[in-house]
Order: structure tokens, then sequence, then C-alpha cells
């Protein structure tokens, strides 16, 4: 569902679309919301609105490209290029794969879309330090008819809602999502008995000992850049067995827990005063104080101002009647 480019984006390295110089601004797609700026790794994406046309259908020479339909409208698509022809009448899920370097083909709308989320995917992800699989299960991630899966929709909608809301550790949660889409479409793509030479069990679970060198790289770096890749390196997994073996040592994705911690460290910063709130919304991985401030919002149910007065409010009204029955709870 693209417009005909003449310089490729690579995925991973948050280049602006393509195609929204022209087609944003004059034609029928609109770019409601775009990866580029917010310093994703692993893939970039953009949430779209599609009127009704007949488009040009390209892919990136170096990505897989996933869209998901996330409004659903019921639109009837017909695609086609050399040797494919597709026809669907979409909804909210439906997802389709283009195959990297695919140069002529055209997509017709027959109805206006409001929410199309793209994502491109380098063909860099499905290598064995990835997702443990056989390089010769990648041929099979070629062209898909339109095709529903529950999960990677789920992906697609986490995506889209990071993409309209950011969160703290939104980009952490990008380069989990980014190793989940490839093992799940290698998953769904390949035949069974190569599926299950594909995904081995884990090459080691996390120990206690592992568990907490990743534990106190995360706190000493709460206010640093903290990808998948360091901690899985630290913990001497792949990214895809560190995501896995993390959620079931602590109970949460490495992303939420992430996003939890630098909430109390947001909370901390906020009650020590003495840093602005942009200082401290850069500190913690947002790309500005708007987006600090929604999310702490929503988080915690009021601003971080409003939050940093109270705090000083309940500091210049204790007494220490309040203080004193307090004391032994601290020993």
């Amino acid at each position: 569902m693209e417009i005909r480019h003449e310089q490729q984006a690579a995925a991973g390295c948050n280049e602006p679309w393509p195609y929204y110089e022209f087609w944003g601004k004059h034609g029928p797609v609109n770019v409601l919301q775009t990866s580029t700026d917010r310093g994703w790794s692993g893939l970039s994406a953009q949430l779209c609105s599609v009127n009704k046309a007949v488009i040009p259908w390209t892919t990136p020479q170096s990505d897989i490209r996933m869209c998901v339909d996330v409004r659903g409208n019921k639109s009837f698509i017909a695609r086609r290029a050399p040797g494919i022809e597709s026809r669907i009448t979409v909804r909210r899920g439906t997802v389709w794969l283009s195959p990297p370097g695919l140069q002529d083909g055209s997509v017709d709308i027959t109805q206006d879309m409001s929410g199309v989320l793209h994502v491109y995917l380098p063909i860099s992800h499905f290598s064995p330090s990835n997702v443990d699989i056989d390089q010769s299960a990648i041929g099979a991630l070629g062209y898909e008819s339109a095709f529903e899966d529950p999960l990677l929709a789920e992906m697609g909608y986490a995506i889209a809602s990071e993409l309209e809301t950011e969160t703290s550790a939104g980009r952490l949660l990008i380069e989990c999502l980014a190793s989940s889409l490839a093992a799940r479409l290698v998953q769904n793509c390949i035949a069974s008995p190569a599926r299950q030479s594909a995904f081995p069990g884990a090459s080691g679970a996390l120990d206690r000992r592992r568990l907490q060198r990743v534990l106190d790289y995360i706190e000493t770096n709460l206010e640093g850049d903290l990808t998948l890749d360091l901690m899985a390196s630290i913990a001497c997994l792949s990214r895809y067995h560190f995501a896995r073996a993390f959620k079931q040592a602590v109970g949460q994705s490495p992303h939420r827990y992430v996003s939890a911690r630098r909430l109390d460290r947001a909370k901390a910063l906020l009650m020590q005063g003495d840093r602005s709130l942009v200082d401290i919304a850069l500190a913690l991985s947002f790309s500005d104080q708007a987006s600090f401030t929604r999310a702490f919002r929503q988080a915690t149910g009021q601003a971080p101002g409003q939050y940093r007065r109270d705090f000083g409010s309940r500091r210049h009204d204790s007494s220490p009647a309040d203080i004193g029955p307090a004391l032994p709870m601290l020993a």
C-alpha cells in the first residue's frame, strides 16, 4: 500500500518515510504518526489513513513490509504484481506481507481506510542470533495473501499505540516487538518440519546470578539508553530467548519492568525538586516534555508538576507527630 519511491528506507535506520514529502501532503496517503525521530531500533513504522485510490506497490530491498488494519473499515483491496494477485475485504486485524525488493505492482483500494499500520522489518532480523532459525527458512518469508493472526495483530496494535502515545520504555518495547514479529512470521510461514527445528529450546535459563546482573544494569541505566541487545548480552542469551526468560523470572516483560522502574525514578526526581520537567523527560528517554506529561498522568492520575507541588505541600505540612510513628518502620 505504498507509493513508488526512488530512495529506499532501511527500517532500522529511522529515515523519514520516503513518500511523505509528496503523498503525505498531496496524495491519497495521509501520515498520521511516524517513528521518524523516535530513536527506534529494529523496525520503523507509520500509521496512515488511505483514501480510495489505485496506488503503486513497492517494497524496499532490505526489508519485509507488514501491514495491519488497525481500525477496521472493511474496504475491498486488490493487490497485483507479476505472478501475484490477491483480492480480499479486510477487517480490523487483517495482516499482509510484501517481500523485499518488490517494484512492479499496484494496490486498488475501494473505500477510505482510517488506520493502516506499515511496519518495515529488516531481513537482518531473520538470523540465527535473533530468532534461532535455519537460514533456509527465510526463503519462505515472501509474498503472503492477507491473513488473520491474532498475535501479529496485537503486536501491530501495540506498535500503533506507541506511535500515538509515547511511553518511557517505548524504544525497548519496539526492540522486543521486532524480535517477536520476526519469530512469529517465521513460525507462520515455514513448513511444519522446518518449524519444529527452527525454534529449539532456550539456550539457557535466566538463573538468579544472571538475572541480578541484568537488574543491576537496568537500575544503573534508567537515565540512559537501555536496549534489549545489551540486556540480552549481559544475560548471555539471544534477544528472543532473553525476553521470554526475563518474563518467566520477573513476571513482567523487559519493557514493562523498565517502564515501572522509570516511573519510580521520575517520582524520585520530581520529589527532589532540583531538575526541570524537560530535563527529567529527556533523562527518562522521552522525546519531549509533553510525551512525559501524558505518560505520567496516565500512570498516576496527575501531571508531573502537580505531583511535585503536592509532595512539597505534604512535606511542608508534616509535623514531628506525623513523622515519629513512622520511624520504627524505617529500621
